[in-house]
Order: C-alpha cells, then structure tokens, then sequence
C-alpha cells in the first residue's frame, strides 16, 4: 500500500488510540507521543515522527491548528487554555483529497514531484 492507503487504513481500523479522523472526518488528528509508541516503527518503515510528518506534506497534507473558541470571563478564559494545553502535542493535518466521507478522492491523494533546480 502507498502512504495515503496506508493512513487510510489506520483511521479506520479501531486498533489505535493515537490516530483518528477529526472535525466531522476532514482531517488527521495524531497525539504526537502515543503516535510514536503505537504506530511509528509498526506500521510505518520509520521511527522518527519528522520522517513521518515529511511524508504527510510530500503527499500534500498541510497543518492546521484547531478551532478553540474563547470565553469573555477570565476564569472561563483560564480553564479552556489549561484544556487547550492537554491538547498541546495533538497535531492536526488536512488534505482536500483525504476525506473520511469521499474515499474515492483516495485516488488523487498523489506524491508531490520534486522540482529539479539548475
């Protein structure tokens, strides 16, 4: 399988707790730590997180930080940053061709080409 088959396939197998589809199946969420004890070196040829992260943006995924709304009061304000901070080491990656609900755009979920310099 090529990477993005291969991811697919983690998303929608229940056996990891450190990958999952995220904002209604538009993007990847990875917890960062779980993710390299789970999956890295099991189901990907590498054991480095920055190897891993270069192949999702060789295949055109990009990162996107999540949505946290805010409140007004400062208490409120206070207990969403504690919240936020948890989620901290979650990264979150999109690519329009990686979509849980069209598994048919699987297919133009390509590698990017390296442009030769002179």
């Amino acid at each position: 399988l090529c990477f993005p088959q291969k991811l697919w396939k983690i998303l929608e197998s229940d056996q990891f707790r450190s990958i999952w589809w995220s904002k209604g199946g538009q993007c990847v969420a990875i917890n960062e730590v779980l993710f390299s004890e789970e999956v890295l070196g099991r189901v990907f040829a590498t054991q480095k997180m920055a190897s891993f992260i270069r192949q999702l943006n060789i295949y055109g995924f990009t990162k996107v930080q999540p949505d946290f709304q805010r409140s007004a009061s400062l208490p409120e304000f206070l207990a969403e940053e504690t919240a936020a901070s948890a989620h901290c080491k979650v990264l979150y990656y999109y690519n329009p061709s990686f979509n849980r609900e069209h598994p048919q755009l699987l297919e133009q979920c390509k590698r990017r080409v390296a442009i030769k310099r002179k």
